[in-house]
């Protein structure tokens, strides 16, 4: 199985890096490489690119500088992911989709941040997912899949358990933000690629780690499919 994981700023760094955290998700991922399956993973900002674009903004810098400054946040992040891997990760995070080509092998998983002004962590893992034939797209964030408004702020909200790639492009598009430093749990853009690649994809709690495995291999979990159809 060769799967894209979205790790989300918002669970690897939600005030300060969580070391506990990226310790934990680094041996499910390595746990996933044992069993032969092949990984690939893109890391959000979190708190820290939220705060260093906000900063750039009150002193009337660009949107597209503050993509550069929220991109630079997360593959600071992914050197941190790549840090606790050790020698089951290439070294360096990739820059580009090219990279992210050339620098796997089996049984090494390749780490990247960002990579396109205008791009959220999301649109470049589903651009990855899609650049590089996978099977599968995790997308982890720290809420249990998709709901109909954002469950923090409305009691009322209700999670969505299926929802098909078509009718979640129309969702995002509606509720999504595709300002720096976004939030929303996937953006419009990011939900367009998945809907055109027609790969897999499913939104999970990535707290919860044994989701990973679940969904890597085929078996019931808590998270949003969003069906390729």
């Amino acid at each position: 199985m060769h799967a894209v994981i979205s790790l989300g700023g918002s669970i690897l760094a939600p005030e300060k890096l969580d070391i506990k955290y990226t310790q934990e998700v680094a041996a499910e991922l390595k746990k996933l490489v044992e069993k032969g399956h092949s990984i690939m993973v893109v890391t959000g900002g979190g708190a820290r690119a939220r705060n260093y674009i906000e900063a750039a903004r009150q002193l009337k810098a660009s949107e597209a500088y503050c993509d550069v400054i929220g991109i630079e946040v997360t593959r600071l992040n992914a050197r941190i992911l790549i840090s606790a891997l050790g020698n089951s990760a290439y070294p360096e995070p990739a820059k580009n989709f090219e990279e992210a080509v050339k620098f796997y092998r089996p049984g090494r998983i390749v780490v990247m941040g960002g990579t396109h002004i205008g791009h959220t962590t999301d649109s470049v893992s589903a651009m990855l997912a899609e650049y590089t034939g996978a099977d599968l797209l995790i997308i982890a964030t720290d809420v249990d899949g998709i709901y109909t408004s954002d469950p923090k702020i409305d009691p009322k909200a209700k999670k969505i358990d299926k929802i098909s790639a078509k009718e979640f492009s129309k969702f995002a598009l509606e509720h999504g933000q595709v300002e720096a430093g976004s939030t929303f749990v996937v953006d419009p853009h990011a939900a367009k690629i998945i809907e055109r690649s027609k790969i897999r994809t499913v939104v999970i709690n990535g707290r919860k780690l044994n989701e990973f495995e679940r969904i890597i291999e085929g078996k019931s979990h808590t998270g949003t499919e969003i069906l390729p159809r």
